[in-house]
């Protein structure tokens, strides 16, 4: 028995050790690789930077916690910010080691406002008279949008280009609510409000259809008209080509003159070595070339403060990926007060949220306003309904035209589950109040009385 129980302990405190080793180890290479991203980068002569946004998502800020970007398999995901990818691009214009830009992209893991801000970058390194090559496999909608701005479009023999257009899908819950016996009680103000939907009805009202295809279809058209412009279409040609799928294989988009060449690797690799003028083929990739260092210049006291937005409003604090009422309005306050700031730009990546938390941060950027310290807004690919609330009492508003906004209207929700409990769970629930309504709740319906004072509620926030 002394031994079974020697054997016990000796396999948990292995178990133990194991576990701990494995954890200095991985906390050892996520150090390793901090520390080899602070190292300085230097170019080789006749480079060319490689532009790969496959696995590399492009957000408007990264976290500064290493283990943010964990997956499900625990592997670390690859992020980039969006003004890094622009930095870059506008510092390889002037780096004489740079002879081209690579973009090497079968996927584009970024917003479509994102993606227009990049090719309208990689439009003004065109004009410095370095070429642009693509190349890939097959190209995804967003990965072709993207390459077309290049001199020259590759294309692997057995590969595709995807041009098909937009499409937006909405799930309803209807159905599925009334088997359960679950009651959405709606309360909103504001026609096109379209968010309630999924839970009243089985499919889009005329008015949230209505939105829906002219805000797609100015995307669509705006994406395809860049396109056509760099590849000598019109409009109507490539929405032909859509309608009837005529990119069926790699020769189809080469005689449709969406690609210059059908090349294997190997083959584009020699032609970039050909452009770069080099001996050997020098390609630095797009993250490393951010630690690149072109000089130092002389750095003013006075500054630009950049104050980002991004994800769902709420109240208290918020990071990287929401937008904290708390978080936020300190930080325009900060801006504010700072002699040595002259003007904020608020970037803002929004759908909305909180009123409450929305109206906290907008009397920050009033207050901005009386200060007469100028604040600019930056829309990037949605700043709707509470994303609006925060963003209007800017001097001035920038968006991209394919950036969503509006959607200004106000609703809530208040489930009844009292048919659920007792239909589909066998339970009942009694009550006692010392006020009518002290009970209000997801327990049982509304009363018109009740339904009228939150009605009145939406109203004065809309």
């Amino acid at each position: 028995m002394k031994a079974f129980f020697k054997n016990i302990l000796s396999t948990i405190i292995g178990i133990v050790v194991s576990v701990i080793v494995l954890m200095v180890l991985f906390v050892g290479i996520i150090a390793v690789a901090l520390n080899s991203s602070d190292q300085e980068v230097t170019v080789k002569e006749n480079s060319i930077l490689k532009i790969d946004l496959t696995k590399t998502a492009v957000v408007e800020r990264t976290s500064e916690n290493p283990f943010d970007g964990l997956n499900l398999f625990g592997e670390l995901g690859q992020a980039i910010e969006l003004k890094q990818v622009l930095d870059n691009i506008e510092k390889a214009k002037t780096d004489d080691n740079i002879k081209a830009i690579y973009i090497n992209t079968s996927f584009v893991n970024a917003g479509l406002s994102q993606i227009e801000e990049i090719r309208n970058k990689l439009l003004e390194f065109k004009k410095t008279g370095k070429p642009i090559i693509a190349y890939s496999e097959v190209y995804s909608q967003s990965a072709y949008y993207l390459a077309s701005v290049a001199n020259k479009i590759y294309l692997n023999p057995e590969g595709i280009v995807e041009i098909k257009g937009l499409s937006a899908q909405v799930m309803f819950y209807k159905d599925l609510l009334e088997k359960l016996d679950i009651e959405m009680q709606i309360i909103r103000h504001g026609k096109f409000k379209s968010a309630i939907e999924p839970f009243i009805l089985d499919k889009m009202s005329a008015d949230n259809r209505e939105q829906m295809t002219l805000f797609l279809s100015s995307l669509a058209d705006n994406i395809m008209d860049s396109i056509a412009s760099q590849r000598g279409f019109s409009l109507s040609e490539i929405q032909q080509h859509a309608n009837n799928l005529s990119l069926e294989n790699a020769k189809s988009c080469l005689d449709l003159n969406y690609v210059d060449s059908l090349l294997y690797q190997d083959q584009v690799e020699a032609s970039l070595l050909a452009i770069s003028g080099g001996k050997e083929l020098n390609l630095i990739a797009l993250e490393k070339y951010t630690d690149v260092e072109m000089g130092k210049e002389d750095i003013s006291r006075n500054k630009i403060a950049i104050i980002y937005a991004t994800g769902t409003i709420n109240s208290g604090e918020g990071d990287e990926t929401s937008i904290g009422s708390e978080t936020t309005a300190q930080a325009i306050k900060q801006a504010r007060k700072d002699k040595n700031v002259k003007a904020i730009v608020f970037r803002i990546n929004s759908g909305g949220g909180s009123a409450l938390a929305s109206d906290v941060i907008w009397r920050e950027t009033i207050l901005t306003k009386k200060a007469k310290k100028p604040f600019v807004v930056s829309m990037g690919d949605y700043a709707a309904s509470g994303g609006y609330y925060i963003a209007c009492a800017a001097d001035s508003i920038v968006a991209n035209p394919t950036t969503l906004t509006g959607s200004i209207g106000v609703f809530g929700i208040v489930p009844n589950l009292q048919k659920f409990f007792k239909n589909k769970l066998g339970i009942t629930i009694d009550t006692v109040n010392t006020n009518r309504s002290a009970d209000m709740g997801v327990n049982r319906p509304l009363t018109s009385f009740e339904r009228a004072k939150i009605q009145k509620g939406v109203e004065d926030v809309y």
